[in-house]
């Protein structure tokens, strides 16, 4: 473990989401360059839930998938330091592989974890985990890369 860690504020700077798009709650370790795990909490008040599914809520996996991306994109621009550009932004861009493994639920605790594979030309890789309670909720290969 690292003693690295962002807040909300933090990660509103490195992301144009917002809510209720923004599936990053916080940041608790990352290596730039190697790894990242990030925090999302996942309550029963997200719109989501009111029609995934309304007697039986879960996370849509598409929304997995997304803090994945989050989650790597945000590794991705600290990884670029001092090097990248303000007026450029990481987009996801590619996925391989995608599975999910066990549902996500209200009140569920989800780790993002990603770590980079390679970086080739302008499109970086990355290999990423949902954890809950120690157990793989989801796993996919995911691309991004910056644009305008």
């Amino acid at each position: 473990m690292s003693d690295f860690m962002l807040d909300i504020d933090q990660i509103r700077a490195m992301l144009p989401h917002r809510y209720p798009f923004l599936l990053v709650d916080r940041v608790t370790e990352c290596v730039p360059g190697e790894h990242l795990t990030a925090i999302k909490n996942v309550t029963i008040n997200e719109p989501f839930f009111q029609g995934h599914f309304p007697e039986k809520p879960v996370m849509p996996g598409v929304l997995i998938i997304e803090a994945l991306a989050q989650a790597s994109g945000i590794l991705a621009f600290i990884t670029e330091g001092d090097q990248r550009d303000e007026n450029v932004l990481f987009f996801f861009v590619g996925i391989d592989g995608a599975r999910f493994k066990r549902p996500v639920l209200p009140g569920d605790r989800v780790e993002l974890k990603t770590r980079l594979l390679r970086r080739r030309r302008d499109v970086w890789k990355f290999a990423s985990e949902a954890v809950v309670d120690g157990r793989r909720a989801a796993l996919a290969e995911l691309m991004v890369a910056p644009g305008r």
